[in-house]
């Protein structure tokens, strides 16, 4: 792909001229489309649009005058054109444009980083870009012939037209309407989806032909010629092609009407390539021929070397074809001057022959260290065989664009794979890499379909140990640990295994136990696992160990010894880089984060997941983020930070979504059911519910009990308690406190009021017991020993106990948790006919229940207080129409004069030290609470109210 100004072909309408000289005749309806298009972003709103037709209807002739119009109009134009050797290049042409402009982001070396998965720090660097852009002008991003774009650059155009709506940008794609590639199918339809403009370039007047051949010979065309344009099809570049070939000619008057051949190249058009032809030297016309198999654009000194020429003696053949008008030399190759061109001679090759070019082509590519895609695109074309170096290099191809598009290169890896022989083991590697890749997006089943179709074909047990274990990632990654275990176990029982293969099957069969909750298993899982790990030189391998056996002393229950080994792996993680690269949940510092939630040290909780967070945004490492931003969202809720908290579990979903990860983190979901349960929207409730329940992993140790508690919850808000006390058996019956440890302590005591509600006090009892099983000491004390007190005033209706566990309560930072004590202790009072000492507790409550933004405890205690006879506000109901600030939370507030700076979301991130993604979803909701869809039009209404850049208001 290259950056370019495009302006072959002929598309236009009345009155317009572009770089051709030609004037742009007939198509006077889209260029009012795209003027509107300028307009709308001029006026400071995002649009979309695609210009979609036929090959040589005038697709990049519109591109080029829309680009015409854009400068005029003051816009910054990033324009870039995809070639068909594009198809499996790795990273993205339009970064490349971006960097490559005088007004690009800095060069910062980001992308070394992250090794093995790029699309984070992908899309984070191009947004940059675009966003600081955006801040100066108007930006129109051009993208021309986007059916064969690097499937990097179709990530970001699927992506961030919807991330950047509120910015300054128009996207504007050129795509033939005949495009079968399944990666641009998708692009076209998340675009449509987002309400692109879709302009559909169809065939022109005969009338408007007849202007186009007049604007080429200067004098009106004879009958002959007339009678030839209408072979075109209407189709304007053919029609400009035909005028050329037969203006000096009596070819004309023997025309008749054309019909068409396949692939859409009509036997006119054939005739007028064929009349060049005719007078054309030898060199040329074999230079065409091989550099038709070369691609759109080609190296001159290849297509001598594969015509077996030197360079000097092909100089009398190219200048004869360029003069001929078929190619061009803007560049440093030579290129035809349409891609119809192009593929008129190429099919004009015999199969047997063209075949054989693309596979000498492959060769001599290689030869000169040419990129893996171009040399893989040639090998795909020549359909086979492959030898072992071919293999190499379409591996190394396959390798490199897993990276920024892991979908596609499983796609490339299977088209390889199918070029070989059925019984070939050359590939089996391919189909393993294929499925791993696959795994790392949304296509799992896809994944796992092809591991089970690749199992029945003989492999050898190294192969078969590779590919369980690449099954068993994926299982446990989607959140299915009973079958990433049968993987795991078939592999292990495989013979002859290499040592270090068997300990990453080791090591993964333990986290599976951890997951499943079983941490006897998983202690017993090669014993002498931990101790090998600590003798490595590999320090990712001596942390994670580490974090493993922080795991399993904390799920026993051992909060001090798991506090101690999760901060040491934190910190040896900090001076080694490789340890950055564990995936969840051994990532040091977001396992800390687990276990500080359940101390009394959370602000140092809140510190380290934003620290941890913004560094894996730095380091690109966008496979962690779900996994930041839904420890962040646990972290808030126990806070009682409920705004906050539903931002960050939406953040968390979202960076999924962008980022294609495997699965949506139920977690995630569950949190924003609570905290709408919360506010008293129940309907919301019930559809994260909903999600949270049907996405896999709901019943394993990871999101279970969030899941259970989630579904109790709100059974509970909706009266239903026998519903919601059986909702809690699927996690909390057990006295081992492995699953109550799997959320934070604020929520046990809600547990036990829960199943008493439900009259199941075997849970509540389960729960008590699994509580008096955890060590706790200087650094958890607190917040234990309030929980223990709360739960034991539920059990035992002990005022004492529940007034010992207000006062530990008031220095936890639990506001949520306090606020559930007074009540309880209120409700108690009220019950033994003492409301005027519980009238405080139950006032106390509703004030920490509004702070938080509980609005349906609020309005549950101020029903309370009313029948005590205690007036009280009314609740501010959280949901509000359009323009409503006053339902602007405190975080939204702070973000709001930063945009009035005119600063980037990611300079603004940068201020308030969170996530990008984070800012992104305040903005989002900002929009959505005052009706509107830009930041020009927030920074117009923020300063009609008199908000300032200092905040004031």
């Amino acid at each position: 792909m290259s950056s370019t100004d495009p302006a072959d072909g002929q598309a236009g309408g009345r009155g317009h001229q572009a770089t051709t000289g030609l004037r742009l005749r007939g198509r006077d309806r889209e260029i009012a489309a795209v003027r509107d298009a300028l307009d709308a972003v001029r006026g400071g709103r995002g649009a979309c649009v695609v210009v979609e037709g036929t090959p040589g209807v005038g697709k990049s002739r519109l591109l080029a005058e829309l680009d015409e119009m854009a400068r005029r109009s003051g816009f910054d134009v990033v324009s870039v054109r995809a070639d068909e050797l594009d198809q499996y290049a790795a990273g993205a042409a339009l970064q490349s444009a971006l960097q490559s402009a005088p007004q690009s982001f800095d060069g910062s070396d980001r992308a070394a980083a992250a090794v093995d998965d790029q699309r984070l720090w992908l899309l984070d660097s191009i947004t940059d870009a675009l966003e600081d852009r955006a801040q100066r002008a108007p930006v129109a991003v051009l993208v021309d012939d986007a059916q064969w774009a690097d499937p990097a650059t179709l990530f970001v155009l699927r992506t961030l037209p919807g991330r950047l709506a509120a910015s300054r940008i128009l996207w504007v794609l050129a795509v033939r309407s005949d495009t079968e590639r399944p990666t641009v199918a998708r692009v076209r339809e998340d675009l449509e989806h987002r309400g692109a403009r879709w302009l559909t370039l169809g065939p022109l007047p005969q009338q408007e032909l007849q202007h186009i051949a007049t604007d080429v010979l200067g004098v009106r065309p004879s009958p002959g010629l007339v009678r030839l344009l209408r072979g075109v099809g209407g189709n304007p570049f053919l029609a400009i092609e035909l005028v050329r070939a037969f203006a000096d000619t009596d070819a004309a008057m023997e025309a008749g009407e054309a019909s068409l051949l396949h692939d859409g190249i009509p036997a006119s058009f054939r005739r007028s390539i064929t009349a060049r032809l005719e007078r054309l030297p030898e060199d040329a016309v074999r230079l065409l021929q091989v550099g038709s198999v070369l691609g759109r654009e080609f190296d001159f000194g290849t297509a001598a070397r594969m015509l077996g020429r030197p360079v000097g003696s092909l100089l009398s053949g190219a200048e004869a074809a360029l003069n001929a008008g078929l190619l061009s030399a803007d560049g440093p190759r030579l290129a035809f001057r349409h891609d119809l061109i192009r593929q008129a001679f190429h099919e004009n090759l015999p199969l047997a022959i063209r075949t054989a070019l693309h596979r000498e082509a492959a060769d001599s590519l290689r030869g000169i260290g040419a990129r893996s895609a171009e040399v893989a695109w040639h090998v795909v074309m020549s359909g086979g065989p492959v030898d072992d170096e071919a293999v190499t290099t379409l591996t190394t191809a396959v390798r490199e664009l897993s990276s920024s598009a892991p979908d596609a290169a499983a796609d490339l890896a299977q088209r390889v794979a199918g070029l070989l022989p059925p019984h070939d083991r050359r590939r089996i590697p391919l189909l393993t890499d294929a499925a791993e890749y696959l795994g790392r997006t949304r296509r799992v089943h896809e994944a796992l379909d092809l591991v089970d179709a690749t199992l029945p074909e003989g492999l050898e047990p190294l192969q078969e140990a590779c590919l369980r274990l690449v099954a068993a990632e994926i299982h446990q990654a989607a959140g299915d640990d009973a079958a990433a275990m049968t993987h795991l176990q078939q592999a292990l029982d495989l013979p002859a295994l290499p040592a270090d293969l068997r300990v990453r099957l080791l090591k993964t069969k333990a986290t599976g136990h951890v997951y499943l909750g079983d941490i006897t298993a998983a202690e017993q899982t090669g014993p002498w696992l931990v101790e090998a790990s600590y003798r490595s030189d590999d320090p990712a391998v001596v942390v994670s160990a580490m974090v493993f056996q922080s795991q399993t002393s904390f799920y026993r229950g051992r909060l001090p010894r798991a506090l101690e080994l999760a901060e040491e792996a934190t910190r040896r993680a900090g001076t080694q880089s490789a340890a950055l690269y564990l995936r969840p949940p051994r990532i040091p510092a977001l396992w800390l984060a687990t276990v500080l939630t359940a101390t009394d040290r959370l602000a140092d909780t809140e510190r380290i997941l934003r620290e941890g967070q913004r560094e894996a945004e730095a380091m690109g490492l966008g496979w962690s983020l779900p996994h930041w931003h839904a420890a962040r969202a646990c972290a808030l809720l126990e806070q009682g930070a409920l705004d906050d908290a539903a931002v960050e579990a939406e953040s968390s979903l979202m960076v999924a979504d962008e980022l294609e990860i495997t699965l949506p983190n139920p977690q995630a979901r569950s949190v924003l059911a609570m905290v709408e349960i919360r506010r008293g929207d129940l309907a919301k409730a019930r559809d994260h519910l909903r999600a949270a329940e049907t996405a896999p992993g709901t019943h394993t140790q990871r999101y279970g009990p969030w899941v259970s508690l989630a579904h109790a919850a709100l059974a509970d808000a909706e009266g239903d308690d026998g519903e919601a006390a059986v909702a809690l058996t699927a996690s909390f019956t057990s006295r081992e406190p492995t699953r109550l440890l799997a959320i934070p302590p604020s929520h046990w005591p809600g547990i036990v009021r829960i199943a008493l509600r439900g009259e199941d006090p075997s849970v509540a009892q389960a729960v008590s017991g699994a509580l008096r099983g955890l060590t706790a000491q200087d650094e958890s004390r607190q917040i234990i020993e309030a929980v223990r007190a709360h739960i034991d005033g539920l059990l035992h209706r002990d005022p004492r106990a529940l007034e010992t566990a207000i006062t530990g309560y008031r220095s936890t930072g639990r506001p949520l948790a306090l606020a559930a004590a007074c009540e309880d202790l209120g409700e108690l009072m009220t019950a033994s006919g003492d409301t005027t000492s519980a009238i405080p507790y139950f006032e106390e409550s509703g004030h920490l229940a509004s702070a938080s933004g509980a609005g349906r405890d609020q309005e549950r205690i101020r029903g309370r207080l009313r029948q005590l006879g205690v007036r009280t506000a009314p609740v501010r109901n959280h949901t509000a129409g359009p323009q409503e600030w006053g339902n602007l939370t405190e975080s939204e507030r702070k973000v709001i004069p930063l945009v009035l700076e005119g600063i980037t979301n990611r300079a603004i991130a940068d201020r308030l030290y969170v996530s990008v993604h984070t800012v992104n979803t305040h903005m989002k909701h900002i929009f959505t609470k005052l009706g509107i869809n830009s930041r020009v039009e927030l920074t117009r209404l923020a300063l009609e109210r008199g908000i300032s850049v200092d905040g004031a208001d």
